[in-house]
Protein backbone atom coordinates (compact mmCIF):
# COMPACT_ATOMS: atom_id res chain seq x y z
CA UNK A 1 0.00 0.00 0.00
CA UNK A 2 0.98 3.11 -1.21
CA UNK A 3 1.19 6.68 1.07
CA UNK A 4 -1.98 7.41 -1.38
CA UNK A 5 -3.66 4.28 -0.47
CA UNK A 6 -3.56 5.16 3.27
CA UNK A 7 -4.60 8.71 2.62
CA UNK A 8 -7.80 7.11 1.21
CA UNK A 9 -8.29 4.63 4.08
CA UNK A 10 -8.13 7.65 6.76
CA UNK A 11 -10.56 9.94 7.72
CA UNK A 12 -10.55 13.58 5.51
CA UNK A 13 -9.54 15.82 8.20
CA UNK A 14 -6.51 13.18 9.06
CA UNK A 15 -5.44 12.83 5.35
CA UNK A 16 -6.03 16.68 4.67
CA UNK A 17 -3.62 17.38 7.73
CA UNK A 18 -1.02 14.59 6.99
CA UNK A 19 -0.68 15.87 3.32
CA UNK A 20 -0.30 19.45 4.65
CA UNK A 21 2.00 18.44 7.05
CA UNK A 22 4.05 16.62 3.85
CA UNK A 23 3.83 19.50 1.87
CA UNK A 24 5.00 21.94 4.22
CA UNK A 25 7.27 20.24 6.86
CA UNK A 26 7.23 17.85 8.98
CA UNK A 27 5.68 18.72 12.11
CA UNK A 28 7.64 19.82 15.27
CA UNK A 29 7.65 18.09 18.87
CA UNK A 30 9.08 19.84 21.63
CA UNK A 31 10.54 18.36 24.94
CA UNK A 32 11.34 19.84 28.43
CA UNK A 33 14.59 19.28 30.28
CA UNK A 34 17.25 20.84 32.33
CA UNK A 35 21.24 21.01 31.60
CA UNK A 36 23.26 20.46 35.09
CA UNK A 37 25.04 23.25 34.46
CA UNK A 38 22.54 25.42 35.86
CA UNK A 39 23.39 23.69 39.33
CA UNK A 40 26.90 23.85 38.76
CA UNK A 41 27.91 25.33 42.21
CA UNK A 42 25.82 23.23 44.20
CA UNK A 43 27.14 20.03 42.14
CA UNK A 44 30.72 21.46 42.25
CA UNK A 45 30.43 22.03 46.37
CA UNK A 46 28.71 18.65 46.49
CA UNK A 47 25.22 19.65 48.00
CA UNK A 48 23.71 18.16 45.05
CA UNK A 49 24.47 15.07 43.14
CA UNK A 50 22.91 13.36 39.82
CA UNK A 51 20.66 11.31 41.77
CA UNK A 52 19.38 14.72 43.15
CA UNK A 53 19.17 15.77 39.55
CA UNK A 54 16.88 13.17 38.42
CA UNK A 55 14.74 13.73 41.16
CA UNK A 56 14.46 17.81 40.98
CA UNK A 57 13.47 16.41 37.33
CA UNK A 58 10.18 15.04 38.88
CA UNK A 59 9.37 17.58 40.95
CA UNK A 60 9.55 20.04 37.96
CA UNK A 61 7.48 18.16 35.75
CA UNK A 62 10.52 17.95 33.04
CA UNK A 63 11.01 15.20 30.68
CA UNK A 64 14.87 14.65 30.47
CA UNK A 65 18.15 15.47 31.63
CA UNK A 66 21.14 17.28 29.88
CA UNK A 67 24.20 15.79 32.19
CA UNK A 68 27.06 18.23 32.13
CA UNK A 69 29.82 15.52 32.99
CA UNK A 70 32.24 18.12 34.74
CA UNK A 71 31.34 16.51 38.38
CA UNK A 72 31.24 12.78 37.48
CA UNK A 73 33.11 10.81 40.89
CA UNK A 74 33.77 7.83 38.02
CA UNK A 75 32.72 6.74 34.68
CA UNK A 76 32.78 3.13 36.39
CA UNK A 77 29.74 0.75 35.93
CA UNK A 78 29.17 1.31 39.53
CA UNK A 79 27.95 4.82 39.27
CA UNK A 80 26.12 4.77 36.14
CA UNK A 81 24.43 1.78 35.83
CA UNK A 82 22.52 2.80 39.31
CA UNK A 83 21.71 6.34 38.04
CA UNK A 84 20.44 4.95 34.48
CA UNK A 85 18.10 2.55 36.37
CA UNK A 86 16.82 5.80 38.42
CA UNK A 87 16.45 7.53 36.18
CA UNK A 88 14.24 5.20 34.08
CA UNK A 89 12.34 4.33 37.13
CA UNK A 90 11.46 7.61 37.79
CA UNK A 91 10.76 8.23 34.01
CA UNK A 92 13.55 10.66 32.96
CA UNK A 93 15.55 10.20 30.13
CA UNK A 94 18.76 11.08 30.31
CA UNK A 95 18.67 11.79 26.85
CA UNK A 96 22.51 14.26 26.33
CA UNK A 97 25.94 14.80 27.84
CA UNK A 98 27.73 18.03 28.03
CA UNK A 99 31.66 17.77 27.73
CA UNK A 100 34.59 19.76 27.06
CA UNK A 101 36.28 18.83 23.94
CA UNK A 102 38.76 21.25 21.74
CA UNK A 103 38.71 19.68 18.24
CA UNK A 104 40.95 22.82 16.50
CA UNK A 105 44.04 20.11 17.18
CA UNK A 106 45.89 19.40 13.99
CA UNK A 107 47.01 16.17 13.63
CA UNK A 108 49.61 14.56 15.93
CA UNK A 109 49.80 13.06 20.08
CA UNK A 110 47.29 15.82 21.05
CA UNK A 111 44.43 15.45 18.58
CA UNK A 112 44.76 11.32 19.20
CA UNK A 113 44.26 11.83 22.87
CA UNK A 114 41.36 14.27 22.31
CA UNK A 115 40.09 11.97 19.68
CA UNK A 116 40.29 8.90 22.54
CA UNK A 117 38.95 10.86 25.33
CA UNK A 118 35.46 12.06 23.08
CA UNK A 119 35.20 8.14 22.23
CA UNK A 120 34.91 7.48 25.99
CA UNK A 121 32.64 9.62 26.55
CA UNK A 122 30.26 8.45 23.69
CA UNK A 123 30.73 5.24 25.38
CA UNK A 124 29.87 6.49 28.94
CA UNK A 125 26.88 7.86 26.75
CA UNK A 126 26.25 4.71 25.32
CA UNK A 127 25.48 3.01 29.12
CA UNK A 128 23.61 5.68 30.24
CA UNK A 129 21.23 5.46 27.20
CA UNK A 130 21.89 9.16 26.11
CA UNK A 131 21.27 9.48 22.33
CA UNK A 132 23.21 13.35 22.45
CA UNK A 133 26.85 13.97 23.36
CA UNK A 134 27.86 18.35 23.47
CA UNK A 135 31.24 19.10 21.92
CA UNK A 136 32.85 21.93 21.62
CA UNK A 137 34.79 23.84 18.50
CA UNK A 138 37.35 25.23 20.42
CA UNK A 139 39.76 28.81 19.80
CA UNK A 140 41.98 29.14 17.28
CA UNK A 141 45.35 28.08 18.38
CA UNK A 142 48.21 30.80 18.43
CA UNK A 143 49.97 31.08 14.97
CA UNK A 144 46.92 29.43 13.18
CA UNK A 145 44.16 31.29 11.03
CA UNK A 146 40.46 30.34 11.88
CA UNK A 147 40.62 28.55 7.87
CA UNK A 148 43.04 26.18 9.34
CA UNK A 149 40.87 25.62 13.04
CA UNK A 150 37.90 25.88 11.42
CA UNK A 151 39.44 22.40 8.95
CA UNK A 152 40.89 20.53 12.10
CA UNK A 153 37.80 20.89 13.70
CA UNK A 154 36.22 19.59 10.71
CA UNK A 155 38.55 16.55 10.27
CA UNK A 156 38.26 15.89 13.91
CA UNK A 157 34.32 15.70 14.12
CA UNK A 158 33.97 14.00 10.53
CA UNK A 159 36.18 11.16 12.42
CA UNK A 160 34.70 11.06 15.93
CA UNK A 161 30.91 10.84 13.90
CA UNK A 162 32.17 7.40 12.48
CA UNK A 163 32.66 6.08 15.90
CA UNK A 164 29.85 7.91 17.54
CA UNK A 165 27.56 6.21 14.58
CA UNK A 166 28.53 2.70 15.43
CA UNK A 167 27.41 3.16 19.11
CA UNK A 168 24.04 5.48 18.05
CA UNK A 169 25.24 8.41 19.51
CA UNK A 170 24.90 11.86 17.96
CA UNK A 171 27.59 14.30 18.32
CA UNK A 172 25.77 18.29 18.66
CA UNK A 173 28.61 20.68 17.97
CA UNK A 174 28.02 23.63 20.57
CA UNK A 175 28.34 27.34 19.32
CA UNK A 176 30.25 28.25 22.59
CA UNK A 177 32.88 30.94 21.42
CA UNK A 178 36.17 30.51 19.73
CA UNK A 179 35.45 29.39 15.94
CA UNK A 180 32.13 28.72 16.81
CA UNK A 181 30.84 32.45 17.61
CA UNK A 182 29.94 32.24 14.32
CA UNK A 183 26.61 30.89 12.78
CA UNK A 184 28.55 30.43 9.50
CA UNK A 185 31.07 28.59 10.51
CA UNK A 186 28.95 25.83 12.82
CA UNK A 187 27.20 25.40 10.06
CA UNK A 188 29.90 24.88 7.40
CA UNK A 189 31.32 22.17 9.49
CA UNK A 190 28.09 20.33 10.22
CA UNK A 191 27.09 20.33 6.30
CA UNK A 192 31.22 19.61 5.55
CA UNK A 193 31.08 17.10 8.10
CA UNK A 194 27.66 15.44 6.04
CA UNK A 195 26.94 12.54 9.06
CA UNK A 196 23.61 11.93 10.13
CA UNK A 197 25.68 11.78 13.32
CA UNK A 198 26.48 15.37 14.08
CA UNK A 199 24.49 18.24 14.39
CA UNK A 200 24.36 21.49 16.38
CA UNK A 201 23.90 21.89 20.21
CA UNK A 202 22.08 25.22 19.60
CA UNK A 203 22.64 27.27 23.32
CA UNK A 204 19.93 30.13 22.71
CA UNK A 205 22.31 32.54 24.43
CA UNK A 206 26.16 31.86 23.84
CA UNK A 207 26.25 33.90 20.50
CA UNK A 208 28.52 37.33 21.57
CA UNK A 209 26.22 39.26 19.16
CA UNK A 210 23.15 39.29 16.68
CA UNK A 211 21.84 35.96 18.56
CA UNK A 212 18.33 36.11 17.28
CA UNK A 213 19.60 36.05 13.46
CA UNK A 214 22.64 33.72 14.56
CA UNK A 215 20.48 31.23 16.48
CA UNK A 216 18.22 31.26 13.24
CA UNK A 217 20.57 30.20 10.86
CA UNK A 218 21.35 27.11 13.02
CA UNK A 219 18.21 25.82 13.78
CA UNK A 220 17.77 23.55 10.76
CA UNK A 221 20.77 21.73 11.51
CA UNK A 222 19.62 21.47 15.67
CA UNK A 223 20.04 18.36 17.62
CA UNK A 224 19.71 19.65 20.93
CA UNK A 225 19.00 23.16 21.91
CA UNK A 226 20.05 24.95 25.48
CA UNK A 227 17.65 27.67 26.81
CA UNK A 228 18.82 30.50 28.33
CA UNK A 229 17.26 33.69 29.73
CA UNK A 230 19.48 36.02 28.09
CA UNK A 231 20.20 36.61 24.47
CA UNK A 232 22.38 39.46 22.86
CA UNK A 233 20.93 42.00 20.29
CA UNK A 234 22.74 43.80 16.94
CA UNK A 235 25.58 45.37 19.06
CA UNK A 236 25.98 42.60 21.60
CA UNK A 237 24.12 43.95 24.72
CA UNK A 238 22.72 41.62 26.42
CA UNK A 239 19.08 41.78 26.50
CA UNK A 240 16.17 38.83 28.52
CA UNK A 241 15.54 36.27 25.68
CA UNK A 242 12.40 36.25 23.88
CA UNK A 243 11.39 32.50 24.32
CA UNK A 244 8.12 32.58 22.61
CA UNK A 245 10.07 34.10 19.20
CA UNK A 246 12.99 31.70 19.53
CA UNK A 247 10.12 28.88 19.82
CA UNK A 248 8.20 29.57 17.15
CA UNK A 249 11.83 29.42 14.89
CA UNK A 250 12.03 26.09 16.09
CA UNK A 251 8.59 25.52 15.26
CA UNK A 252 8.06 26.62 11.63
CA UNK A 253 11.53 24.33 10.98
CA UNK A 254 9.60 21.08 12.33
CA UNK A 255 12.65 20.72 15.34
CA UNK A 256 11.84 17.83 16.94
CA UNK A 257 13.74 17.41 20.22
CA UNK A 258 14.42 18.93 23.67
CA UNK A 259 14.56 22.49 24.97
CA UNK A 260 16.73 22.10 27.32
CA UNK A 261 16.98 25.06 30.60
CA UNK A 262 20.35 26.12 31.13
CA UNK A 263 20.65 28.51 34.07
CA UNK A 264 23.63 31.05 34.17
CA UNK A 265 22.36 34.37 36.03
CA UNK A 266 23.03 35.40 39.07
CA UNK A 267 19.92 34.58 40.87
CA UNK A 268 19.58 31.34 42.95
CA UNK A 269 18.78 28.35 41.01
CA UNK A 270 16.82 26.55 43.97
CA UNK A 271 14.46 29.44 42.91
CA UNK A 272 15.02 30.59 39.71
CA UNK A 273 15.31 27.14 37.70
CA UNK A 274 11.74 26.27 39.62
CA UNK A 275 9.97 29.13 38.09
CA UNK A 276 11.77 28.93 34.54
CA UNK A 277 11.16 25.45 34.15
CA UNK A 278 6.93 26.28 34.64
CA UNK A 279 7.41 28.97 31.63
CA UNK A 280 9.29 26.62 29.82
CA UNK A 281 6.77 23.21 29.95
CA UNK A 282 4.11 26.14 29.77
CA UNK A 283 6.01 27.39 26.19
CA UNK A 284 6.71 23.32 25.30
CA UNK A 285 2.53 22.85 25.82
CA UNK A 286 1.67 25.72 23.80
CA UNK A 287 3.64 24.76 20.75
Amino acid sequence: MNRRDILKTLPAAMAASLAAQSEAGKKARFRSALCAYSFRTQMQSGQMTYDDLVRLAVDLDLDGLDLTVYWFPSTTDEFLLPLRRLAYRNAVEIYSLCIRTNLCRPAGAARDKEAADLRAWVDVASKLGSGHVRVFGGKVPQGSTEEQAVGWATEMLRDASKYAGSKGVILGLENDGGITDKASNVVNIVKAVDSPWVGINLDTGNYSKDGYRQVSMCVPWAVNVQFKTHIRDENGNSEPADWPRLARMFRDSGYRGYFSLEYEEKGDPKTEVPRLSRELNKLVRQA
